[in-house]
Order: structure tokens, then C-alpha cells, then sequence
């Protein structure tokens, strides 16, 4: 049976940056071939970034994409890569379409990808199915294809997917079948989200199962404002065992050798792409028809090749545990965030409590400890413990510290207006909000906001307050996942022999705002545990108000909860992005009317 090395190049693409994009194409592949790879893959859209958002609908974008990949094909050969097919994710255009229409992105972009060898971009094609729910938005921008593309390689048929198109029954995967092909690679832009990687092993099992051939799944890593990707990239055989796996959070290369079935198919009566036309165009017209779409064959080589003298070894990457994967996911959100935007250090205003305190410690494995700055800003309300924990979270992690009370600032803003309850102690958090946006703006850190998924659903936080910040490292985790991760964190210490970075009383202690006398958190809310039980159905499950009484709530509670979500939707749309890592974030996921009278949930 021919043989074929595989190297899968999960890389962390920045949207927009085509020339750094290019660059990392390059590295990589080179990185591959040196290694005696045949065939190079990399993520859905690698050379643009992902997602592109509206600025697919900008031509000069969508243009700059299609011309830097010409490019690129070019300076592969030029550096002495062209005799390695390179597979590469783009934003390009359909071509000779119906004029602009309702319901029609203007220019008609694609989501494509293409095969560039030899110099040339030699067979290009769109995504087929275009998801439409949660985080994307696929719809708005793109025009479907309706071509599977074939690269027969060294005897070998090798059919081309990107992402959504194996997450849908039918088109590609039953097309490669249908076409004979021995391989299903797939490119792909899939962000993270809690216990994916179980979800995307059994799809990709499946699917090969379908296709009735080896499947090699490439995603990407880091991160884009909301979504992370944590790479996890597969190769499975037709059977479904696992021959290769990735590790999630990492940058690098898979390479695994592959024995596959010879091409059979016999190409007469296909369409061959002309490398030429390729390069201008993303989809030819003709081709055989399977399962609606029409084939497009590559013939690259024929000749099989026989197994490596020196195969390489492919590695498993062990999974990460709950805690750990989560927490990773929080890290790479926010070091993507902090570096992709031009920033070197963060702020946070360090309360001796359990959210600023995780935030930190994500912030310290982000970045960096000495690019970490923390202020304490306690008032008259705020205990001695808070403030000796703060300074304690800071002495474990070594980042740098401040303290700045907001007392005379306090004073002077009460005698002129004399404030009373919530209003005098709202203030307090707007003082804070206010001293770390002033340090901001005069030494030039970004603000992390400290808020967690439990406070910003039911709307207890203070807006132009504790919301102030540019990202929100722990948007998406609710408070009883908050303490979970702390003990996580700092048994990952203990066991690196490491100093644990959160004192141990910022997690036992109950939570409070300290914005009044004896004040905790269960003044104004039901214990955690309770709460986030109700907001899992009510926002991930999307249960009304009667399923969830019906599970065994209280409904004085689910009614108590319900109506503070719903109201609290103008707070949560001003509060600053942060990592996706639940079934439905707030923002991308969940979007739901600020005025809004219904209530039953």
C-alpha cells in the first residue's frame, strides 16, 4: 500500500496580520519538510486568522487574502518548499456569481482553502456547510461551495474539508466516500469549549467510519477576542483508532506516518484543476457529482511511495484533566488578548478575594509575573484580612504591588453628596474602577475585569465599577467552578514543589464585597452552590421557569433568579469580552433583548 507522511501544523494565526500569518506558513512548513513530510496542513483560514467577522464583507481584505496566497505559493517554492503540497486556509470569493442579492454577502467571500505545490496554487474550494448557531455566524458572511476537491498524491486520493463540513451529515464525508479517497483531511477553526475534545474524538471517529478512510483533523491554538482554540489535533484510521494526537493549548507540528489505500477511481470524466486557473478562480465549473457535489481532482503524483526507512513515532498527548483544561483555556484567552492587541502588562485591583485573586494568578502564568501589576484600594469597610491576603497573593506570585485607599477620595465625594446605601456603596467600587482606568491610562497596562459568570448573570456587579477593565478572564465561570479552580491551581503547585499562588483564607473565606459593615454575598444572593445549579438550566440548558420548578427548585428562588437575569442584560452588554469556555457564553452565545417583558423563563 502507498505510503504518505502527514505533518499537521496547529499554529496560532492573528486576524488581519496576513505577513505575519505568511510568515508562521512558512516556518512551519519548512519545520515539516525537514522532517520528511509529504503533505502539510494547516487551520481553517491560517493565512487571514479566524473569525474574520465583517471584514470578509471588505474587498480590499477579501483581495489582499486571495494575492497573499499566490504569494506564498510562490515564496514556498522560491525557499525550497514547492515539492511539498502545502494545504492552507483563506478568505477568498466565488467567482461569476448572481448579482448581490437579499440574504447574499456583497462580493460573495468564502471560507476556502487551497492546495498550493510547485509554486502555484493548485486546486482551491469553499466550505460547504456554513454553521449558523452559537458563536458563529457563517451565514452572514459567506457563500457555500459545492465542490469537494481530491488531491491524488504518490497514488493516494486525498479529499479536502474545512471544519463544519464533518460536523454535518452528509456532504463531504459521504462525497470522499462516494469518490474513492483514502484520506479525509480536514482543516479547521473550532473553539474550545468545556469537554470538546470527547465531543470532537467520537465526530472524528465517526466520521471516518462514513467516509470509509483515514480522517486527520488540523485546528488551530491560541486565541481571538471571546473564542479560544486549543488545537487537539487527530488523525484516526478508518476504523477509528487513534494513530496521532496533539496536545490542546500548544503550538506544533503532527507528523505520522500513514499507509493508505491506493487510489482506484479512475480520474477520465473528472475535473482536472488547471494550477493556472486555479489561482484566480475559487471553483471550476463540471466534475463528477457525489452526493450533490461536484469532484475536483488534482493529480499532483501517481507513483505510490514505499514505507519510510525511519518512521516516525506519533505521539498521544495524554488529555488534561477537568480543572487544568479549563484553566488553560483562561490562560491562553488572555494572553492571546493581552499580546494580540499590542499590550505588555495588565492591571488588576486586588480585593484579598477569591475572583481577583484567580485572576491574577491567570494573569502571572499569561504573561508573566513582572508584567503584573496589582492595587489594593481598600476603604473603611474593608478588613484587615482582605487586605493582608492581597498583599500575601502578591508576595507568593511576585507581581508587582501597590496599595492606594480610596478613603479621603470616598470622604470628599460623601460630603457633598451624602450618599446612603446602595448608592454610597456603589461609589466606592466607581472609585476604584476610576484609580485603575487613571494608572491605565498613565502607565499604559490593560485592565483585567474580575467579574465571574455567577455576578454577571444575576447583575451583581457595579457598571463604570468592578466592571471597569478591557477583558474579563473569568466571564465565562461560575463561582463554584471559581473555587475549584483555585484549589486546582494551587495543588498544580504544590506538586511542581512551587508556592501555591492564592492564600489559602482568599478561598475559604466567604465571599463579600466589603462595601458595608458585616456584608457577604449570601446577603443578597442564594449560597453558590443553589444559584449556579438554577443559571446552569436557565442559561446553558435554556430550561424555562416551569422545567426548571419542575426539576425540584424552590420556586420562590427560580423566580427570585430568573427576573434578575432578565433584567440584567444592559449591565452584561457593557461589560468587557473574555474567554469562552462553557456550552453558551454571554455575548456570541446568548443574545437576548435588553427590553424585554416576558418572564416565564
Amino acid at each position: 500500500m502507498p505510503h504518505l507522511r502527514l505533518a499537521l501544523s496547529q499554529i496560532d494565526p492573528y486576524v488581519g496580520d496576513i505577513a505575519r500569518n505568511s510568515d508562521e506558513i512558512v516556518r512551519w512548513t519548512r519545520h515539516a519538510a525537514e522532517r520528511g513530510a509529504q503533505l502539510v496542513a494547516f487551520p481553517e483560514m491560517g493565512l487571514t486568522g479566524y473569525p474574520v467577522e465583517d471584514l470578509a464583507l471588505r474587498r480590499s481584505f477579501v483581495e489582499g487574502s486571495r494575492t497573499a496566497l499566490v504569494e506564498l505559493a510562490g515564496r514556498l517554492a522560491a525557499e525550497g518548499l514547492g515539492a511539498v503540497p502545502v494545504v492552507v486556509g483563506y478568505l477568498g470569493r466565488a467567482e461569476g456569481s448572481a448579482p448581490p442579492q437579499p440574504g447574499r454577502p456583497a462580493g460573495a467571500p468564502q471560507n476556502c482553502a487551497a492546495v498550493l505545490y510547485g509554486g502555484r496554487v493548485v486546486t482551491r474550494f469553499a466550505k460547504h456547510h456554513l454553521p449558523n448557531y452559537g458563536v458563529f455566524d457563517e451565514y452572514r458572511y459567506f457563500v457555500p461551495g459545492d465542490q469537494l476537491a481530491v488531491v491524488r498524491l504518490h497514488g493516494v486520493d486525498v479529499a479536502l474539508a474545512i471544519c463544519e463540513d464533518i460536523w454535518q451529515d452528509g456532504g463531504r464525508v459521504t462525497a470522499a466516500r462516494e469518490a474513492g479517497a483514502g484520506l479525509l483531511l480536514v482543516v479547521n477553526g473550532s473553539p474550545y469549549e468545556r469537554e470538546k475534545d470527547d465531543v470532537r474524538l467520537e465526530l472524528v471517529r465517526r466520521r471516518a467510519a462514513e467516509a470509509g478512510c483515514a480522517l486527520a483533523y488540523v485546528n488551530m491554538v491560541g486565541a481571538q477576542d471571546e473564542l479560544v482554540f486549543d488545537g487537539d489535533s487527530i488523525v484516526v484510521d478508518a476504523s477509528g483508532e487513534v494513530l496521532a494526537r496533539a496536545p490542546q493549548f500548544e503550538e506544533g507540528c503532527v507528523l505520522v506516518d500513514l499507509e493508505l489505500p491506493a487510489a482506484t477511481t479512475d480520474t477520465e470524466g473528472a475535473a482536472e484543476t488547471d494550477p493556472e486557473a486555479a489561482a484566480e478562480t475559487e471553483g471550476a465549473a463540471g466534475g463528477l457529482v457525489a452526493d450533490g457535489l461536484r469532484v475536483e481532482r488534482t493529480v499532483l503524483s501517481t507513483e505510490p511511495l514505499p514505507a519510510p526507512e525511519q518512521p516516525v513515532v506519533p505521539g498521544i498527548a495524554p488529555r488534561l484533566g477537568d480543572e487544568e483544561e479549563i484553566y488553560a483555556a483562561l490562560v491562553s484567552g488572555t494572553r492571546a488578548y493581552v499580546r494580540k492587541n499590542g499590550f505588555r502588562s495588565v492591571l488588576i485591583g486586588l480585593s484579598g478575594g477569591i475572583d481577583s485573586a484567580l485572576v491574577a494568578a491567570i494573569a502571572v502564568d499569561a504573561v508573566g509575573a513582572e508584567q503584573v501589576y496589582g492595587v489594593s484600594m481598600p476603604s473603611a469597610y474593608s478588613s484587615q484580612h482582605s487586605r493582608d491576603d492581597a498583599a500575601e497573593l502578591a508576595r507568593r506570585t511576585g507581581l508587582n504591588f501597590r496599595t492606594v485607599p480610596i478613603a479621603p477620595m470616598f470622604d470628599a465625594y460623601m460630603s457633598q453628596l451624602a450618599l446612603t446605601g446602595l448608592a454610597e456603596e456603589n461609589l466606592q467600587s466607581r472609585l476604584r474602577g476610576t484609580l485603575l482606568m487613571a494608572i491605565s491610562n498613565q502607565e499604559g497596562h490593560i485592565v483585567l475585569a474580575p467579574g465571574n459568570k455567577s455576578e454577571l448573570a444575576v447583575g451583581y456587579s457595579t457598571l463604570y465599577g468592578d466592571s471597569v477593565g478591557a477583558y474579563g478572564p473569568i466571564k465565562d465561570v461560575y463561582k463554584t467552578l471559581i473555587f475549584r479552580l483555585a484549589r486546582w491551581r494551587n495543588k498544580a503547585a504544590e506538586e511542581r514543589g512551587e508556592t501555591p499562588p492564592i492564600p489559602e483564607n482568599s478561598i475559604s473565606k466567604p465571599p463579600s464585597a466589603e462595601l458595608r459593615p458585616g456584608q457577604v454575598d449570601t446577603d443578597s444572593l442564594p449560597d453558590y452552590d443553589l444559584l449556579d445549579a438554577v443559571l446552569q438550566a436557565y442559561i446553558e440548558n435554556d430550561q424555562g421557569r416551569d422545567a426548571i420548578v419542575a426539576a425540584g427548585f424552590d420556586p420562590a428562588v427560580v423566580d427570585r433568579v430568573v427576573r434578575l437575569v432578565d433584567t440584567a442584560e444592559y449591565k452584561r452588554r457593557q461589560y468587557p469580552p473574555g474567554p469562552k469556555v462553557s456550552v453558551k457564553a454571554f455575548g456570541r452565545d446568548r443574545r437576548l433583548p435588553i427590553t424585554n417583558r416576558w418572564r416565564r423563563g
